[in-house]
């Protein structure tokens, strides 16, 4: 935290005013969609899948990720920004921060095509209803409980840890130029979404365009990546989501 206190001011309101922009217009966009959805047979729950519906819901899931994440990148976005600005005063060629992010929301991008080609088959098999909810108690229960077990998974705790500790991301994985910062980006997104995506398979259960589910996950990722027990806290909800995975499955 000392790096980035170490920052201009100039520099810490143009990248906060930034992130904070982009993460505004994403939940402004998902609002809207979310309004249409709650119509009387709105256009959006009518559309049967075709080349433009996919591209349209891959665009919404695009959107709701970069949304739900930049919140929890922020801070390894301005410690990489304070160290590039250090870098630079010595003389150094850094690649601006905009080449980071980058990288990180392509990772995102490519899970959203996963995550829109789920949700087609999802309700290829009936198990969707048109709020983009499963209508299946056992999809349900067992989504729950699977991401209850992942948060006790080694690989979660190995991808959280890179996630919780931004300053030993970067130095241990510091590679120069722009080409070097994407790199970066890419590396973090992989951990990030290592760390989040049997989360993001929630959104089913709780419904895609549920603005209240969105932003419960997106709060949960942030505080399990930003406070001091977030790690432990994040086990204890493992074992709540087990727990509550298993009675729905049994009642």
């Amino acid at each position: 935290m000392q790096l980035i206190k170490a920052m201009p001011r100039r520099d810490f309101l143009a990248i906060g005013i930034s992130l904070g922009g982009i993460t505004l217009l994403s939940w402004l966009y998902l609002y809207s969609m979310a309004s249409s959805m709650s119509m009387p047979m709105g256009a959006m729950q009518i559309q049967p899948w075709s080349a433009h519906y996919f591209l349209m819901m891959f665009l919404m899931w695009a959107i709701m990720m970069v949304g739900m994440m930049l919140p929890s990148v922020a801070p390894t976005v301005l410690i990489y920004a304070a160290i590039a600005r250090k870098a630079a005063t010595g003389n150094t060629p850094v690649a601006p921060t905009g080449a980071f992010i980058s990288g990180y929301v392509v990772i995102w991008i490519v899970f959203s095509l996963f995550a829109t080609t789920a949700q087609w088959a999802l309700d290829q098999a009936a198990l969707l209803s048109p709020m983009m909810v499963s209508n299946s108690v056992g999809l349900g229960a067992v989504l729950i409980v699977t991401a209850g077990i992942y948060q006790w998974l080694p690989i979660k705790d190995k991808c959280l840890q890179q996630c919780r500790s931004p300053v030993d991301f970067i130095t241990s994985h510091w590679q120069k130029g722009m080409t070097g910062a994407f790199r970066m980006g890419l590396s973090h997104g992989m951990f990030c979404l290592g760390c989040c995506w049997v989360l993001m398979s929630l959104l089913f259960v709780g419904g895609v365009m549920n603005l209240l589910w969105i932003a419960a996950i997106t709060l949960f990722v942030l505080l399990e990546k930003i406070l001091p027990l977030g790690d432990a806290g994040g086990r204890v909800m493992g074992l709540i989501m087990i727990a509550t995975g298993a009675i729905i499955a049994l009642v």
